[in-house]
């Protein structure tokens, strides 16, 4: 060992351990604000971009994403900063759909209630039997074909990370489909913002494609926004719906994938994870249609759900993964994009039918 190695070494060795604790606790804080002040950055640059006449189109949410996907190819991302952005692409996403529940109230949830169901089951099933049997088709690892499947079908990431321990997916397939579907959910969205124009498609229609067809809810916030507030209600609505069937999809799936050990299958659900946030955001709908606040808390509110979903987009450009989708092969993107073009396909005959 070099006499400054062995002096450096020596110094940490005299740190009494308390203090040793106390800087590592001051160093993951000051990593875990740094994450959170570049994601409201990106959203407050963001909102600036979103004003011009070019971008306005496109909305602060997609421009954010953008923002921090261009941020992250071009300047990387520091290591400790991963746990702010952590923060702000999950929890910050969470509380500002619970606020979102203040544009809605009790009488509108009933009014679309069963045929949102009804949809949700439909875009479930079909992607799920389809993706899997493309997968077979093209002997595509079992696991693998059925986590994009879930992510494609439900609600993404978050369906992956459930259903993965269920059906004993290894974690590099768990982190490849994460992956992958991160990357093509905002392939997607982007599609999709840039394609309202020409949809011709009514504010709630288009509401309903996007709640109905994308793989992130904030993919689905980003792309229903150019609809104005109905299109973005509605898509919420059918969103909401699938994330809500992502518990009894994965129970199935898990006794699918393990027939003969149902006693251990038992003890592994009681795991999963319970979208609580959808508690949160009907409590708010409840206190809109009380009318306990005041309209201009009530628009504050909402204005800040706003910038809290936009900083989310932002964590989630920034959290984009290009290392792990170089290892996806062909046949394994071909099933996800056709998987993603038929869902897409599904929902126009959903909004025309149901």
């Amino acid at each position: 060992m070099s006499n400054a190695g062995a002096t450096k070494l020596h110094k940490a060795e005299t740190v009494p351990l308390h203090a040793r604790k106390k800087i590592k606790t001051l160093k993951l804080q000051k990593g875990w604000l740094k994450g959170v002040l570049l994601t409201l950055i990106l959203a407050v640059l963001a909102g600036s971009i979103a004003k011009l006449p070019v971008f306005s189109v496109m909305g602060i949410m997609i421009v954010s994403i953008l923002l921090g996907m261009s941020w992250k190819g071009i300047m990387d991302v520091p290591a400790d900063a991963s746990a702010g952005i952590t923060f702000s692409s999950k929890t910050l996403l969470r509380a500002g759909i619970i606020l979102m529940g203040l544009r809605l109230n009790v009488e509108q949830i009933f009014a679309a209630g069963f045929s949102i169901i009804i949809a949700d089951i439909i875009v479930i099933v079909f992607t799920l039997v389809l993706m899997m049997y493309i997968g077979k088709l093209l002997s595509i690892d079992r696991h693998l074909s059925t986590l994009i499947a879930v992510g494609t079908a439900i609600c993404g990431a978050a369906a992956i990370v459930a259903v993965a321990p269920l059906i004993r997916a290894k974690n590099e397939l768990t982190a490849i489909s994460v992956a992958f579907i991160a990357i093509m959910g905002t392939i997607v969205t982007i599609i999709y913002t840039f394609m309202f124009p020409v949809l011709d498609l009514s504010p709630r229609d288009y509401g309903v494609l996007t709640g109905a067809t994308l793989h992130e809810l904030a993919h689905v916030i980003a792309a229903s926004a150019p609809g104005g507030d109905v299109s973005s209600d509605t898509a919420i609505l059918v969103k909401l719906g699938r994330v809500a069937l992502l518990i009894p999809a994965a129970i199935i799936l898990g006794m699918i994938f393990n027939k003969n050990s149902l006693k251990k299958q038992k003890t592994r659900l009681r795991d999963l994870p319970i979208p609580w946030f959808i508690f949160g955001f009907l409590f708010m709908c409840l206190v809109n249609t009380a009318g306990i606040l005041s309209d201009r808390m009530t628009q504050m509110l909402i204005a800040l759900s706003i910038f809290l979903l936009s900083m989310a987009m932002a964590g989630l450009g920034l959290g984009v993964n290009y290392s792990e989708f170089k290892k996806l092969n062909s046949k394994v993107i071909f099933t996800g994009t056709f998987g993603a073009a038929a869902l897409a396909a599904l929902g126009f005959l959903i909004v025309h039918f149901i």
